[in-house]
């Protein structure tokens, strides 16, 4: 049986940097638990554009079809502010989860005991917390037509069009359903149902979905703006949260720092099923590429960690060892081993990047 394969698509900034400490769990994985995988690397983003003049080449596209996983660092920059829009490194990333069909975002949120005191709220709020949300990536206002600026009489016009299908509300609705059931059983589904049409179509086809197929699950309805509130009000009400492309995008950036820092946060994109039953898949940190940063070593490796954590029980069916890497983290932060953006008001001096990778190796050898 072939070895599982995975593309590394490090990217810009910060990228190339946590991408090596996931390079130390692959080779920790070979060398501790015999699973090898066949691993690829090429580029996207800026570094593509300086090679290739485009985002992502053809040849990369490619790949990422074959593979079993892709696993993304980080896009962009500062450098690349002025190219035209159709090439800036952004579109790299949009253009792999649109060939790929990557409909379903996964953005868990969980803060872990050892930083509850590094979140904005109180202490009992965020202590424990763990929610997924299942944000639709693919479609909504973010790739529906018309868009673009126009000239209408004497001034510009900026539009963009929200448009969903039942198809597209449908599958992603399955998706979150699915992971309640292997969760606490429960997902609150967020739009605008009160002023936008489209929400009430997405608000109609999730209690279609649910009635038909997953009545055992708990649903509930939530306008987006009130979700908004909720999860700085109370974040531990909610499981799984299943919410359009917009609306998605914002909620889980915002429930990104009830955590403490957006360097502790993975995310998986998943699509339709392979002839292997697994789901074509992206995986890929939160955070940006962080240039102010870049090649001083003190950027967080966790987030893109823990990504390949999700790699390993998503597409590769390994979640025992997902669950260990994950188990490592903890332990790590237990022992109060932090990165610069996770340093409190006391000060203390910071461990590099490649110290945290380190310490998350020494953690997986005690564990296993």
């Amino acid at each position: 049986m072939a070895n599982p394969s995975l593309l590394i698509l490090a990217g810009d900034g910060i990228g190339p940097e946590v991408m090596a400490e996931v390079k130390k769990i692959i080779a920790w994985m070979g060398a501790r638990r015999g699973v090898t995988f066949e691993v690829t690397e090429d580029l996207v983003g800026g570094s593509a554009y300086d090679k290739h003049g485009v985002p992502l080449h053809d040849d990369t596209m490619a790949k990422a079809q074959e593979v079993d996983a892709v696993l993304l660092g980080a896009v962009g920059g500062p450098k690349y502010d002025t190219l035209d829009f159709s090439v800036k490194p952004e579109r790299g990333l949009l253009r792999l989860r649109k060939e790929m069909d990557l409909f379903s975002n996964l953005r868990p949120a969980q803060c872990f005991d050892a930083l509850a005191d590094f979140s904005s709220l109180k202490k009992e709020v965020v202590s424990g917390l763990d929610i997924m949300i299942v944000r639709e990536l693919t479609s909504g206002v973010y790739f529906g037509e018309p868009r673009g600026i126009f000239t209408e009489g004497n001034e510009r016009v900026g539009i963009n069009t929200q448009r969903y299908t039942e198809s597209e509300i449908a599958r992603v609705a399955r998706s979150a359903f699915e992971l309640a059931r292997k969760r606490a059983n429960k997902v609150c589904s967020m739009e605008k149902a009160n002023v936008m049409e489209s929400g009430i179509l997405w608000r109609e086809v999730v209690q279609e979905v649910h009635d038909k197929e997953y009545p055992d699950v708990a649903l509930s309805h939530m306008y987006a703006d009130n979700g908004a509130m909720q999860l700085v009000r109370w974040p531990k009400q909610f499981d799984v949260i299943v919410t359009d492309n917009l609306f998605g995008d914002i909620l889980s950036d915002c429930a990104a720092m009830l955590t403490g820092s957006l360097g502790m946060l993975p995310s998986a994109s998943l699509g339709a099923p392979m002839a292997n039953g697994r789901p074509k898949a992206l995986y890929e940190p939160v955070h940006g590429s962080a240039p102010d940063i870049a090649g001083q070593g003190k950027a967080n490796p966790i987030a893109c960690i823990l990504s390949f954590a999700m790699a390993l029980r998503y597409s590769f069916d390994l979640g025992e060892d997902a669950a260990r890497v994950e188990r490592a983290v903890e332990q790590v932060l237990a022992d109060g081993h932090r990165t610069a953006d996770l340093m409190g008001p006391d000060g203390g001096t910071p461990i590099s990047t490649s110290q945290m990778g380190d310490a998350i190796i020494a953690a997986l050898d005690a564990i296993l």
